[in-house]
C-alpha cells in the first residue's frame, strides 16, 4: 500500500486494490454481503446471482434483512443508474475460478469507477482459509481487528486495516438508502465468535463419531433430476469430512462439483441423512426417499464463523436425532 493510500487489499484473483480513504459504502454480492454483515461491516446494498430473482432469497439473507440492507435483484441485470446513486466506495463479490467475479460483470464496476474485490470461495482453499480472507477484508473495512479469524488461522498477507476506523464527517446516505453503521465488536465479542465455531465443530465431531450415519449432500433440480455434491469439491463439505462426518461420494461421471442424476440414484446410494439445497430455486426432496433424515444446506452459506457455526450445529443435531 503506497503512502498516498489509506486502504489496500489483494483479492482472490491476486488483484491489488487501493483507495485514498477507507471504503465506507459497500455494495456486495448477497453471499459476501451477509458474511460482512456478520463480521461487523453492514453493506448499503446487495445483489444476487443468476439463480436469484427480484426478492431476496430467505436462505441467503443471513442478517441482511434485519439490518435493513437494500436488495438490488440479480447482479447480471443490475440497474447501473441505481448503483451510481448508491455511491459505493467498493463492490465485493466472490470468485470460484480465481479469475472472474461470480455474480456481477466486472465491466459494471469499471464503468461506475468503483474497485471490485472478488474473494475466492472455491475448493482450492480450505474453509478456514476462506473464513480468514473474509475476516481480513472486514478488518480492512473497519471491523474489530481480532474478531474474524477462524480458529487456527492468521490474517492473510497483503491486507491491512486502516488506521482510522470511524466514518469521516459529512458522509451521508444516498436517497432511499442507509449509510453503514459504525462497526461493533471488541476482544470479548471476538473471542465469543471464535469459541462459538470451535464449540460447534466439537459438537459435530462428537455427533459424527457417535452416529456413523452416511450423509449425502444434494440440490434438487425438479421431479426428474438431482445434482449430487462431490464432497471434496465443497470446502464446507470437506470440513464436515475432516470432523468425522461420513459423506457419500456420488461416484464417477461428468461434473467437477456435482454429478447430475435422477432421484433413483439417491436411493441407490442409501444415505441415512440428506443435506438438501435450501435455496429458493432448488427442489425440496419428495416422499420417494422414505426413511431418510433431512436437514437444509445452503451451498452459498455466508463465509463467516457465525454462519458456519450455525450450519455445523444443525448438522450435529440432525446426526443425533
Amino acid at each position: 500500500m503506497s503512502g498516498a493510500q489509506a486502504w489496500g487489499f489483494t483479492d482472490g484473483r491476486g488483484t491489488e486494490l487501493g483507495a485514498a480513504r477507507v471504503p465506507r459504502r459497500v455494495v456486495a454480492y448477497v453471499r459476501a454481503g451477509a458474511a460482512l454483515c456478520d463480521l461487523g461491516v453492514t453493506p448499503v446494498a446487495v445483489y444476487g446471482s443468476g439463480h436469484d430473482g427480484e426478492v431476496l432469497d430467505p436462505a441467503k439473507e443471513g442478517g441482511l434483512r434485519s439490518a435493513g440492507v437494500t436488495y438490488l435483484g440479480p447482479g447480471r441485470a443490475l440497474d447501473e443508474g441505481l448503483l451510481r446513486e448508491l455511491r459505493p466506495d467498493v463492490i465485493v463479490d466472490v470468485t470460484y475460478d480465481g479469475k472472474s467475479p461470480y455474480a456481477l460483470d466486472e465491466a459494471v464496476a469499471e464503468r461506475a469507477g468503483v474497485p471490485l474485490v472478488a474473494l475466492s470461495v472455491g475448493n482450492e482453499l480450505t474453509l478456514s482459509a476462506i473464513l480468514d480472507r473474509f475476516g481480513a477484508l472486514a478488518v480492512s473495512l473497519g471491523a474489530a481487528p481480532d474478531a474474524q479469524a477462524a480458529p487456527g488461522t492468521q490474517a492473510a498477507p497483503g491486507t491491512q486495516a486502516a488506521p482510522e476506523t470511524q466514518a469521516g464527517p459529512g458522509t451521508q446516505a444516498a436517497p432511499e438508502t442507509q449509510a453503514a453503521p459504525e462497526t461493533q465488536g471488541g476482544p470479548d465479542a471476538d473471542a465469543a465468535v471464535s469459541a462459538g465455531l470451535r464449540a460447534a465443530e466439537d459438537a459435530l465431531r462428537e455427533a459424527a463419531a457417535a452416529s456413523g450415519l452416511a450423509v449425502l449432500a444434494l440440490s434438487g433440480a425438479g421431479p426428474d433430476q438431482v445434482h449430487l455434491a462431490r464432497p471434496q469439491a465443497w470446502p464446507e463439505l470437506a470440513r464436515l469430512a475432516g470432523l468425522g462426518v461420513r459423506l457419500v461420494d456420488p461416484g464417477p461421471g461428468p461434473g467437477a462439483n456435482w454429478l447430475t442424476a435422477d432421484w433413483g440414484r439417491v436411493a441407490e446410494l442409501r444415505p441415512d441423512l440428506v443435506l438438501f439445497d435450501s435455496r429458493a430455486h432448488a427442489t425440496v426432496p419428495g416422499e420417494a426417499l422414505s426413511g431418510v433424515r433431512f436437514t437444509p444446506w445452503n451451498p452459498e452459506t455466508p463465509p463467516s464463523p457465525a454462519a458456519y457455526a450455525r450450519f455445523f450445529r444443525d448438522v450435529a443435531e440432525a446426526l443425533r436425532s
